[in-house]
């Protein structure tokens, strides 16, 4: 097994095991309700954006382990930045799963996020890695749902 795909598998085992930021923020004052028809994923994710700033930031929900590691990883690298901030990373993030960004040779502010680049090899999976950060994408925007059917995939 190659060493990107055996770190790969290690951080989503850890990650599913004991999600970062796990559970709801009673005094959130964003929430979006995440959903991928195709293989049931369903999260909420709740924040406290204070003058700009993601504050806090929780999610909950019935996933696979893809979905879970990834939105335990997107909460711990999103919280404390800008909502602009975490825009660039919920695009580059999608770039990445989807195959547009190739973060072995362009740009990115990624960092540890980028173990998920092996999911673009991985069709069906995609929808799973993506489905949190579209969430909090539709959160930012005051949009209560999110669908990885919404064509924006």
């Amino acid at each position: 097994m190659s060493d990107g795909r055996q770190l790969y598998q290690e951080v989503i085992m850890d990650h599913n095991k004991k999600p970062r930021n796990y559970g709801v923020l009673a005094d959130a004052n964003r929430r979006a309700e995440g959903h991928n028809p195709l293989c049931g994923d369903h999260i909420s994710l709740s924040l406290r954006l204070d003058d700009d700033l993601i504050r806090e930031i929780a999610f909950q929900g019935e996933t696979c382990a893809i979905c879970k590691a990834s939105a335990s990883m997107m909460t711990a690298n999103v919280k404390g930045k800008s909502v602009a901030d975490a825009e660039t990373l919920i695009q580059e993030f999608r770039d990445m799963a989807t195959g547009k960004l190739d973060t072995a040779t362009q740009s990115h502010h990624l960092g540890r996020l980028n173990v998920f680049a092996g999911v673009r090899e991985l069709p069906t999976r995609v929808k799973c890695a993506v489905l949190p950060w579209h969430t909090l994408h539709a959160a930012f925007h005051e949009e209560s749902s999110a669908t990885t059917e919404s064509g924006e995939f």
